[in-house]
């Protein structure tokens, strides 16, 4: 294992083991052999024929990914693995054909590397002078660049000064090789034989030979674009073709010393921009020219060539070129597939993150870094290897300033911008730190939140590695998680960095661009809407933007539906636990409404609550927390003071005010004045909700058939208007109130209730659903387990007006079951539990069932009609349920 010189220089305390790790890309090896294989087999075939132009190219691999997610690291691991005695991973398994016919060479074009085309070109010789003999077409055509280009300039000096005579160790036998094919060339000419100085000479007798045909060069007469070359002008454009010359010359080899070369081409994204196509086009040649030849590019981007529109940048272009390249998948991972040759370099699962965090820094043996601060760093990392690397560097820093490191030291890093930004173009970094503000986008809405005229630059930042894409997602596009994060949050050391202002002005144009996505883009559904809000509202409190029209409007259309998914974003710290902005106030007012479903809903009064009394919010949306408040304290009992919140926005004549009067019939309902309730109902309409409340008030005097009929025209107009909270709702009344009356039709219409409810988070709706099977099985046994349970979900969630209904079901079972003791401990649980008012008629229904009389002290209620007409219902529906039963038996 090769020492961490980053790590090993980076602490005094020699006990510290730090070793360079690698984890894990066993998909990504997969992939190399399995593509590396099928260009192996395509060679070996008779038809193969190395001057063949026009098939399509399947000698390339390409592995791309975020900056600092391991390509180099890979790369190089890939040409050790692919090295005879090289040092293979134990994690990757070993290849089937032999290594010794493979000669892995790797070429780092970062800028910091120094190298130019003419470096590629010489480096892929000087892998292949390890063969120990000249490649004498291809060297006549480099000998004449060299001394057309380098004139006075030793060949050796030019590669001892490059490095380069140090990194191959045959380099210092090339010079003599071209020497070598010149003196071959020049004795088949019968030239005289000092050639030194005259390689024009000689190439201009050798172009002659060749085209006229002589027997005495019919060993280069095969290669038949030899002359061609030779007779051009000797510049970058000529060297780029000449590498044909060179796949010819490997293809002579004999059978027993024929080689494969595998060229691995590192930081593809620095030579050059999707613009300026110079170097790419040279390089490209070299791939096409080369089909014997098995190229591994890594970097940043995924390779374009499969692209019709790149024609007349690129010479060979489309997916009929390039198949492999054509069949990427955006955000696909490695396989082994070979008609896939794009392969995303991912990032580490959870596991490999603490492995190589484990292996980087050891004491005595034992992981330097101790496993809950290696789970932490893992969890921040989102698996991004650069992450992980900057982590332990920091971790050295902290030890060695002599504090014991602590989860919270580690955050976001610097370094990672810079990685991030540094091969974008001015727009696309601008675009990039705009899409930062959002969760997700698409093109348009990128372009909108930027706020420029033109979608080039998103598109462009699209194909980046560090944008990921989900095409079923409602916008396609998202930054990956740590990239965000460093953008939003570190600190910002580049030329270009923005201001406060800037970022605010970009939130600003995101609010906007999110109002436009709502109200005037091409889908008004309901994700629409989730989504822009959830976007919108992390965006107006985190800076204390105004909610305006457009997030008010759109408020009211998520409470409208009564559906309740989560909004609200990720809370501030407890510094700002305090509203103190209208955004902080109408995020705390949606949040409230959707937890509801999940937490009791006394908290839920101390939220709205708390809101009302901040008075952040503008008038039109501060009848919202004063309605949801109402609500729910009728839910937990406080029926006077529910009755007070609903006149309070009744009042108002706002947005809600017809569901505030909807309110008031109901609290007139659970009073027992029935008339009164049914005069307010009938004013109601569609938007105080009136099938459902008239259904409410029927079948309470047990005409459960006519409330069935009211929840199914309620439903009916809630599928009208696309309310799927409020369909869900009647349709779980409607298997109540005809549970009652039809055990067999309930069962379809529970089947019908649970369809709706689901992917709806609608507690008490749900538990009305629950309560109608507790009827529909009224004398079944076992029902008390159930309704037990039904009591302590009741407890949990704070609905303490629902659980009359539940006891008043129990009473029922009871009833059909002639069962005194138990009805008369049910019956003495109601009064206990209505003994504020609220529901006190279910006592009387109670009764009703069991036929029994109601105490001369009771103050009856003020049925629609007479008591006994609404007795006899009720003791109707028992003894029709009694008679079902005896006849089931």
């Amino acid at each position: 294992m090769a020492r961490d010189l980053r790590m090993l220089f980076g602490a005094n305390d020699r006990s510290v083991e730090a070793e360079e790790a690698f984890t894990n890309r066993q998909a990504q090896w997969q992939a190399v052999v399995a593509a590396l294989t099928d260009h192996l087999q395509r060679v070996a075939t008779p038809s193969f024929d190395v001057e063949d132009l026009a098939s399509p190219r399947h000698n390339v691999l390409v592995a791309h990914g975020v900056g600092g997610i391991g390509k180099s690291t890979f790369s190089r691991k890939t040409e050790a693995s692919l090295t005879h005695n090289g040092q293979r991973p134990d994690q990757w398994d070993a290849p089937a054909w032999p290594l010794e016919r493979l000669l892995p060479v790797r070429i780092d074009l970062a800028r910091s590397s120094g190298i130019d085309f003419e470096g590629v070109v010489l480096s892929i010789r000087l892998a292949v002078a390890t063969l120990g003999r000249p490649m004498p077409a291809f060297d006549l055509a480099l000998r004449r660049h060299w001394e057309r280009n380098h004139p006075g300039e030793p060949l050796e000096e030019y590669l001892r000064r490059g490095g380069m005579l140090s990194r191959f160790s045959n380099a210092v036998n090339l010079p003599s090789q071209l020497q070598s094919a010149l003196a071959d060339a020049a004795q088949a000419l019968a030239l005289p034989g000092t050639v030194g100085g005259a390689v024009g000479q000689l190439t201009t007798a050798l172009v002659g030979a060749l085209r006229e045909r002589r027997q005495t060069v019919r060993a280069l007469a095969g290669c038949s674009r030899l002359a061609d070359i030779l007779d051009a002008e000797p510049d970058l454009e000529t060297l780029s073709f000449a590498t044909h010359l060179l796949a010819w010359d490997l293809a002579q080899l004999p059978a027993a010393q024929r080689i494969t070369p595998v060229v691995l081409l590192d930081s593809f994204e620095e030579v050059g921009d999707r613009t300026h196509r110079d170097f790419e086009r040279l390089l490209q040649r070299i791939v096409w020219l080369m089909p014997n030849t098995f190229f591994v590019i890594t970097g940043r981007n995924r390779l374009q060539w499969a692209e019709d529109g790149l024609q007349g940048q690129l010479d060979w272009t489309g997916p009929t070129a390039w198949p492999g390249l054509a069949g990427h998948v955006p955000g696909a991972r490695a396989h082994g597939g070979h008609e896939v040759r794009q392969i995303l370099v991912g990032d580490f699962a959870p596991e490999d993150c603490d492995d190589h965090l484990a292996r980087r820094l050891a004491h005595n043996g034992q992981p330097l870094i101790g496993p809950e601060l290696r789970r932490t760093i893992s969890e921040r990392s989102h698996g991004l290897p650069l992450y992980l690397d900057l982590a332990v560097l920091r971790f050295l820093e902290i030890r060695r300033n002599g504090r014991t490191p602590q989860p919270e030291d580690f955050g976001d890093f610097p370094a990672l911008i810079s990685r991030t930004l540094s091969d974008l173009t001015s727009d696309e970094r601008h675009v990039l730190r705009s899409v930062s503000l959002l969760d997700a986008f698409s093109v348009p809405l990128a372009t909108q939140v930027a706020g420029l005229t033109h979608d080039a630059a998103a598109l462009r930042l699209t194909e980046r590695p560090f944008i990921r894409e989900d095409l079923t997602a409602l916008w396609p596009f998202h930054l990956h998680q740590v990239v965000r994060s460093s953008i939003r949050t570190a600190e910002d050391r580049t030329d270009d960095r923005w201001s406060e202002q800037d970022w605010q002005r970009a939130a600003q144009r995101a609010l906007s661009a999110l109002g436009q996505e709502w109200t005037h883009g091409p889908r008004r559904e309901r994700t629409v809407l989730i989504g822009v809000l959830r976007q919108a509202l992390r965006l107006a409190r985190d800076f204390n933007l105004d909610p305006g029209h457009w997030l008010t409007q759109a408020a009211f259309d998520y409470v409208g539906d009564s559906v309740w998914e989560p909004l609200a974003p990720p809370a501030h710290g407890p510094e700002h636990a305090a509203l103190s902005t209208p955004a902080d106030a109408l995020v705390e007012t949606l949040s409230a409404l959707a937890r509801r479903q999940r937490e009791h809903r006394g908290r839920t009064v101390e939220r709205l609550t708390t809101v009302i009394d901040s008075g952040l919010l503008p008038d039109e949306l501060q009848e919202m927390p004063l309605y949801y408040r109402a609500k729910a304290l009728r839910d937990i009992g406080r029926t006077e003071d529910s009755r007070h919140g609903y006149q309070q926005v009744a009042d108002t004549e706002g947005r809600l005010a017809q569901a505030a009067r909807r309110g008031l019939a109901q609290a007139a309902r659970l009073d027992g004045d029935f008339p009164t309730a049914l005069a307010a109902a009938q004013t109601l309409g569609w938007e105080g909700r009136q099938q459902r409340v008239l259904g409410d008030l029927y079948w309470i005097q047990g005409e459960v058939q006519r409330a069935a009929e009211a929840y199914l025209a309620g439903r009916l107009e809630a599928e009208q208007h696309a309310k799927a909270g409020e369909a869900a709702h009647n349709q779980a009344l409607r298997a109540l109130a005809l549970a009652f009356l039809d055990p067999r039709q309930a069962d379809d219409e529970l089947d019908l209730a649970q369809q709706l409810l689901a992917g709806l988070d609608l507690r008490a709706t749900t538990i009305n659903a629950a309560i109608a099977a507790v009827i529909r099985d009224a004398g079944s046994p076992d029902l008390d387990d159930r309704v037990r349970t039904l009591r302590t979900e009741l407890d949990v969630a704070g609905l303490t007006s629902t659980r009359p209904t539940l006891e008043l079901a129990f009473a029922f079972h009871q009833a059909v079951l002639d069962d005194h003791e138990a009805l008369s401990a049910t019956v003495a649980r109601l009064r206990e539990q209505t003994s504020d008012g609220a529901y006190a008629y279910y006592t009387d229904i109670a009764h009703f069932m069991a036929d029994r009389q109601l105490p001369d002290d009771h103050t009856p209620p003020r049925w629609l009609d007479s008591e006994q007409a609404t007795r006899n219902r009720w003791r109707n529906l028992v003894t029709a349920r009694r008679e079902r039963l005896r006849t089931a038996r």
